[in-house]
Order: C-alpha cells, then structure tokens, then sequence
C-alpha cells in the first residue's frame, strides 16, 4: 500500500500570484521524481468545473454569500472525492490553488459574519485539511490591479472593489495567525523566483 501523499494549499487574494507559484512548485518537485497532481478550486474534477462558472462569472449579486458557501462546498466536495483524495491514496503530492481556507476568508469574514457556518459545512461535509498552506500576502490595491489587468472573464470576485480586497487581505493574515501549525505567511511583493525558491526551501525541496 502506498504511503499517504501531501496535501499542499495555496491561498491570498486575487492578483497575489498563487497560481503562478502553484505551478513553479509543481515543476520542482516533478523535477525531483514525485508525482505531482496540480489542481484548483473552485473546480478540480468535471462537476466542480461545471459549479467554478456559477460562482467566478457574472455580477458580483449574483450570489448571496450563502448561497456561494453551499455552491463553494458542493464543488469542493466533488473535488475531493474526485481528484485530491484518490491521488493521496497513491502516494502523490497533490497541489490546489485555494482549498478551504478560501471559503472560510471570503464568505466566512469579508462578506459577512458567517464562519460559524462555513465550519459547520466543513466538518460535515469535507473533513480535510492541508498538511501546508502557504498564504501568499501582498498590498490589495496592488494585487487588484494585477487580477483585473489579466481580463480572464472570471473577474467576479474582483469586481466587488478594494475594499473587499483589503478585508481579504485582514482575514488571510489572521487565518495564518489561527492556523500557525499549516499556514505560512509569504511576502508576495517580491520577484517571482525569490518566492519560488522559499516556497521550495518551506517544503523540502529546491527549486531550479
């Protein structure tokens, strides 16, 4: 039986470059030999790609955030089920951009007060944690321009303005403060490579 793979988040807000470092750390450890499966939320598996265009298209009242809390968990769920879990049983390190930790900043804190039931949710219905999270921190105004500057047609989120972005940015700090065992706090207003290779240096390996 093959030994349990890692479970490695990245989380921030828009513009911060989680996808990016994502990717760089995927390549480094397939360079090293390990089976890497690279993923994203919402989305990850065909059904939960089908719930990503409900919930990063259209206007930013499209939803309630109660209503992107059950849509975000029914994705996730099928995510789980579907690609992260079967690839931990083979012993591969999975990587996902954004996990959980999304939910619990975005509808949880910054839409409103409702992390009581985004964890209610969780435990009932998900269950998993990362093994490591690393939380990628930069000035919001900064990071806003670099998401809606990309023009991807998934600018929902983006749309909802800076200072949604700022008490994005509040409740990602303090979630790196809640969770100090997982999540790392990574200053993201550097050269791309430089925060490679810490990111790299954090989870054993080296980047090239």
């Amino acid at each position: 039986m093959a030994e349990r793979g890692r479970f490695v988040t990245f989380e921030g807000i828009d513009g911060s470059g989680k996808s990016t470092q994502a990717r760089r750390l995927a390549d480094t450890l397939r360079a090293a030999g390990g089976e890497v499966v690279l993923t994203r939320e919402p989305g990850g598996s065909p059904g939960a790609e089908e719930i990503r265009r409900l919930l990063v298209e259209g206007p930013p009242e499209r939803w309630s955030a109660e209503t992107e809390i059950l849509l975000f968990t029914a994705a996730r769920r099928d995510h789980l089920e579907k690609t992260v879990l079967p690839a931990l049983a083979r012993g591969a390190t999975v990587i996902s951009d954004r996990f959980a930790d999304s939910t619990r900043v975005y509808q949880g804190a910054a839409r409103g007060e409702l992390r009581g039931l985004v964890d209610a949710l969780h435990a009932q219905v998900i269950g998993h944690e990362p093994d490591l999270t690393f939380i990628l921190d930069m000035d919001p105004d900064a990071s806003l321009a670099r998401g809606l500057a990309r023009q991807s047609g998934e600018d929902r989120f983006e749309e909802f303005g800076a200072g949604f972005q700022a008490r994005l940015r509040d409740g990602f700090r303090a979630l790196a403060s809640e969770f100090p065992g997982r999540c790392r706090l990574i200053d993201a207003a550097r050269p791309e490579a430089e925060i490679a290779a810490e990111i790299a240096k954090l989870c054993g390996a080296e980047a090239p």
